[in-house]
């Protein structure tokens, strides 16, 4: 009661048995490889008495491809070719008369099949079986989304390892990144390397387990396409759409043309205060403080208005072109201004406004404070010499006469004292000064005030108070209480200090993972490990000290996958490899800073043992450097050094000593952040490491460029030392990745420092950056300034940008002799071509550029300028300043008569 349609044959007992069975036509479709999966039974041929030895168990599988169901009972002929035999098919298990059928399941495929279909052929040559089923299929890789972009249902290929490339197309509200879009199917029906992706498109972000872009919710945007999700609107701004790509300001608010969307909005500052203004005949000089609301903004710029009133008709004018306003009268940083050519006998008004960068958007006029002044008005002369009248231990009482030209009616008199400021005010031509100190001189001046303002000080006059006693003898009588109070106080504040330190909440101390009996202690403190199944290897990008370098990818449980640097430990290694290894990650996860390389975690329970970090898109400092020569301005490159300073000064105020301080181990992310990286290595290097960097001193390898001298003679490595590094790296970034100390050798640089040669300024450099650096490299390590101090410095440049506008000249000797200093500059008549000449100086790429303009000779080049640098294609100022440089120097050396030292 259970039938199975089965095809069977059992003619074993007759020889010569040639049996066929044939499917129906089967269309292709466009299927390329095809599968059978057969189910049959098979009877042992032992188990069938008096049989003849023609007995088998096996039978075939033919196929025959055909454009039409034309196939008769006679055509296509019964045999192989035109059949094509795919495999000769043998059971697993045969069965006897005792027991029951054994059913048997075997699965082949063939192909490429080109026609419109096919028949299946089976063909028995003398076996007793029975096939119970046929199964004819193909493998496809499903329809998938992968990167944001939907790849179709594709058919795998002709052979079984044939990868069939499909095309994708970005999911709804998706933008391409990289192009082309395509997955490939390999022959078991699964996806495998995606190429290209797509990502949500501004106002979108991305859903259902990034498959899909779902618009910004209302009050939310995404100015930017990307993988970043949507964040509330900034400050003063709304949006009550879905999908936004830019949230509006509010009333009264703006974002000026320079804003980016992210930015909060803002609106116009409020009118300056404290105007002060000092007339002198028909010159005056206004001031005034900052206004009280800047409007959310730190770019405040003043402009000075200035009208000629005439009383008489009373109405006021624009001032002509004659009145001259320093240092201009719009777009003023500084809140101070001299008015010069002012006509005599004239009453003016002055508005000082104030402006911001959405001043410009706002339909009101720039709010403002005004002055009215009258011009001829003088100030007064200068006091006469101040007389002492009288003086007791804390007073003093003075007198001088009046300004012989007072130009209208005194209204005070201030006295002033050159080491102790002011020292008050008064209406008469004498006072009485109280609270001053015993004994002490002061250096007094005096001058007067009309409503024209301040007259000239008097000539500086010295006065002294009185004494109570002889100071010998008091000094004497009171020095063992002195001496006794001082020791005390040292004694209270050393253990206030060291209270401090032990009880400062949240105060973290660098700890040496060495000092740890157990190494893996240690990274069990303070590495977090990472399951191998959260890290993706995705190419190698480099090679380190203990093995590969990668880049990768890493999902942590509930965090979203993000690009990960990968270093992997070499197969084959020793437990001191292990350790030293993992060492690194046990003192980098002690770190939280914007400017030290994040440790993300390690693997160390599988094989390859890993470090994962935060990934830097832009590599290493002194090859980003050397790419992108002289593409950034003084600012973005002080910006550099100021973030490297700051990780400095925390790794310095944890106590911890880098030692390999140099521009290769600083790495650099996409928005040019710099950050500190390769920690302890430079402990490990052992003495025949190869690097020509790393030079034998004292039983261990130190960069001796990167090094200040205490470190290579003495192995006295300090933050100290760091900071002389630091100034190296100052040296590095200025010079765009030049080497330092170009072509010396080791021994010679060593040389060199100690005989007080430092490095010169790179081409413009700002004055006030090769002083720093200067500073870094002074011989005794505690005059060094602190990284606290550079930070703080670095800072100061950045706020006051005038001052590295001040560019020393690369060709002064910074204490150093000049044949040393001369290997900066190239001697031309060294070099056979011009060609030559451009490797040198690191300008190559612009070989052709000079060949092709005909500038193929150095009398040619000397000649040059900056529009023929222009118009050959030099555009990069930063380059044409090398270029022409390096002009200048060649220039010089022609008209010299006496050979060029190189």
């Amino acid at each position: 009661m259970n039938p199975i349609r089965t095809y069977q044959v059992c003619n074993v007992r007759e020889s010569n048995q040639n049996n066929w069975l044939r499917s129906d036509f089967i269309p292709r479709k466009d299927v390329l490889r095809v599968y059978v999966e057969m189910k049959f039974t098979v009877r042992d041929c032992n188990s069938i008495p008096n049989i003849p030895g023609s007995c088998k168990e096996t039978f075939n599988l033919f196929y025959y491809e055909s454009d039409s169901d034309s196939a008769t009972e006679t055509s296509p002929f019964w045999m192989e070719n035109p059949y094509v035999k795919v495999d000769t098919i043998a059971p697993d298990e045969s069965f006897s008369m005792l027991e029951s059928g054994r059913v048997n399941t075997k699965v082949r495929s063939f192909g490429p099949l080109s026609k419109v279909g096919f028949y299946l052929a089976f063909q028995d040559l003398g076996a007793c079986m029975s096939l119970i089923s046929v199964r004819v299929f193909y493998k496809k890789c499903s329809t998938t989304i992968a990167n944001f972009a939907v790849f179709p249902e594709t058919a795998t290929g002709a052979e079984a390892t044939s990868l069939v490339i499909a095309p994708g197309t970005c999911v709804s509200n998706a933008l391409e990144v990289s192009v082309p879009l395509k997955l490939y199917c390999n022959g078991d029906g699964e996806w495998m390397v995606p190429v290209g992706s797509c990502t949500c498109a501004n106002g979108f972000e991305p859903a259902m387990k990034d498959t899909h872009c779902q618009a910004c919710s209302p009050g939310t945007f995404k100015s930017k396409q990307g993988e970043g999700f949507c964040t509330p609107c900034p400050p003063n701004s709304r949006t009550s759409s879905g999908a936004a790509s830019l949230c509006s300001c509010r009333n009264g608010y703006y974002r000026s043309d320079t804003d980016s969307p992210d930015n909060a909005c803002t609106t116009i500052p409020s009118a300056p205060r404290s105007v002060i203004s000092n007339v002198n005949e028909t010159y005056l000089v206004l001031e005034w403080s900052e206004p009280r609301d800047s409007g959310g903004r730190g770019d405040i710029f003043y402009n000075i208005i200035c009208k000629k009133c005439l009383p008489e008709r009373g109405m006021c004018s624009r001032c002509d072109d004659n009145v001259d306003i320093s240092p201009r009268h719009l777009g003023l940083t500084q809140r101070r201004v001299a008015v010069r050519n002012l006509q005599a006998h004239t009453q003016y008004s002055f508005e000082i406004q104030a402006v911001n960068g959405v001043s410009n958007k706002s339909p009101y006029t720039p709010q403002f404070s005004a002055v009215n002044i009258t011009t001829n008005q003088a100030a007064p002369s200068a006091v006469p010499t101040v007389h002492l009248i009288g003086a007791t231990a804390s007073t003093m009482s003075l007198s001088w006469l009046p300004p012989e030209k007072p130009n209208g009616i005194i209204l005070d008199y201030e006295i002033n004292e050159c080491a102790h400021s002011g020292l008050g005010t008064s209406q008469r031509s004498s006072a009485r000064i109280e609270g001053l100190k015993t004994g002490t001189p002061y250096v007094v001046q005096v001058r007067a005030r009309t409503v024209a303002g301040y007259g000239r000080y008097s000539s500086p006059t010295d006065f002294s108070t009185n004494l109570k006693s002889d100071p010998e003898k008091s000094l004497q009588e009171q020095l063992p209480l002195i001496v006794g109070s001082a020791t005390a106080s040292l004694v209270f504040i050393i253990a206030v200090v060291v209270i401090a330190i032990i009880f400062t909440p949240g105060m973290k101390v660098y700890i040496d993972p060495f000092t740890y009996e157990d190494p893996n202690e240690a990274i069990r403190e303070f590495a977090k490990e990472i399951d191998i199944s959260c890290v993706k290897i995705e190419e190698v990008i480099g090679a380190g000290e203990f093995g590969e370098v990668c880049r990768g990818r890493c999902k942590l449980p509930g965090r979203r996958e993000i690009i990960v640097a990968i270093k992997t430990l070499k197969v084959g290694y020793t437990d001191r490899q292990r350790r030293d290894f993992l060492s690194e990650a046990s003192i980098m996860g002690q770190f939280d800073h914007p400017n030290i390389i994040r440790l993300e975690g390690v693997v160390t329970k599988s094989r390859p043992v890993m470090i994962v970090t935060e990934f830097m898109e832009n590599g290493a400092l002194d090859s980003f450097l050397r790419l992108n020569d002289g593409q950034f301005t003084v600012i973005q490159l002080v910006g550099m050094l100021r973030g490297i300073a700051a990780g400095m000064k925390y790794l310095s105020d944890m106590n911890y000593v880098h030692r390999d301080l140099a521009a290769r181990n600083i790495l650099v992310n996409s928005n040019l952040v710099c950050k500190v990286s390769d920690f302890g290595l430079s402990r490990f290097l052992e003495d025949d490491a190869t690097d020509p960097t790393y030079t034998s001193s004292l039983g261990g390898k130190i960069p001796i460029r990167w090094t200040a001298p205490e470190a290579i003679a003495y192995r006295k490595f300090t933050s100290a030392s760091d900071v002389w590094s630091y100034g190296i790296v100052m040296w590095e970034v200025m010079s765009y990745g030049e080497r330092p100390y170009w072509d010396m050798s080791n021994q010679d640089v060593i040389n060199a420092v100690e005989q007080d040669y430092r490095l010169p300024p790179p081409m413009d450099c700002p004055t006030a950056l090769h002083q720093l650096m200067l500073d870094c490299w002074v011989k005794e390590r505690n005059l060094r300034p602190k990284f606290s101090q550079i930070v703080a410095t670095l800072d100061k440049l950045i706020r006051n940008a005038a001052s590295l506008k001040v560019v020393t000249s690369s060709t002064q000797s910074s204490g150093a002799s000049q044949p040393l200093l001369d290997r900066c500059v190239p001697d031309y008549t060294t070099f056979t071509t011009v060609g030559d000449w451009l490797d040198a100086i690191k300008m190559s790429r612009y070989r052709d550029n000079f060949l092709n303009a005909g500038f193929a000779s150095f009398d040619l080049v000397a000649q040059m300028t900056a529009e023929d640098l222009l118009r050959i294609g030099v555009t990069l100022a930063g380059h044409q300043k090398k270029i022409l440089g390096s002009i200048q120097d060649m220039r010089l050396q022609m008209n010299q008569t006496l050979p060029v030292q190189v």
